[in-house]
């Protein structure tokens, strides 16, 4: 595996070693020793979770805070997303900078979200079954979130706006200037 460190301290984009021949291919797709080498960290996933959307889904802008915090290690099983990373780290000079990367089955990159960072993501496929390793386990009460088009994290979706899907609940959360860190 290839951990490509973002300009987000502590964010990779994580590249598996694809073994292919005329049978189809194979790769690890999850190694906990591998990924603390590749990112020399400590790092314990604790719970597995999948979701599946279709096109213009938006899912995100989401965290937990405080003991409930998760980093997240986030892969596309089938279709294609644009996913986001918003650096939330209150004392971290890229506070409210994001990353981006288009993860897909076809290109099987991860991205690996540290603690103190806001995910989310919009499908660009049909549909797309979305899969995330988590270190620490959900709270609801410890659910915190950003509103997608918060102007001043002014991230591109790549969906016409028309075609984007929210649920109920991420069409009403702050803006980022509006959370008290």
């Amino acid at each position: 595996m290839k951990a490509i460190e973002t300009k987000l301290e502590g964010c990779f984009i994580i590249e598996p070693n694809i073994i292919g021949d005329n049978r189809g291919y194979f790769f690890e797709s999850y190694n906990e020793k591998s990924l603390n080498e590749a990112l020399g960290q400590d790092i314990h996933f604790v719970q597995d979770n999948q979701s599946l959307s279709s096109y213009g889904v938006i899912r995100g802008l989401h965290a937990q805070s405080g003991e409930y915090a998760q980093a997240k290690l986030v892969r596309v099983l089938k279709g294609e997303v644009l996913d986001v990373a918003v650096d939330f780290r209150p004392e971290s000079p890229t506070f409210g900078q994001h990353i981006t990367a288009i993860l897909s089955a076809e290109n099987r990159r991860q991205l690996y979200i540290p603690r103190g960072f806001l995910h989310g993501f919009v499908v660009v496929s049909e549909h797309a079954e979305f899969f995330y390793k988590c270190d620490n386990f959900y709270y609801k009460n410890a659910e915190i979130g950003v509103r997608y088009d918060d102007p001043t994290l002014a991230i591109d979706w790549t969906v016409p706006i028309n075609d984007l899907i929210l649920s109920e609940k991420d069409q009403v959360l702050p803006f980022l200037h509006e959370i008290k860190l």
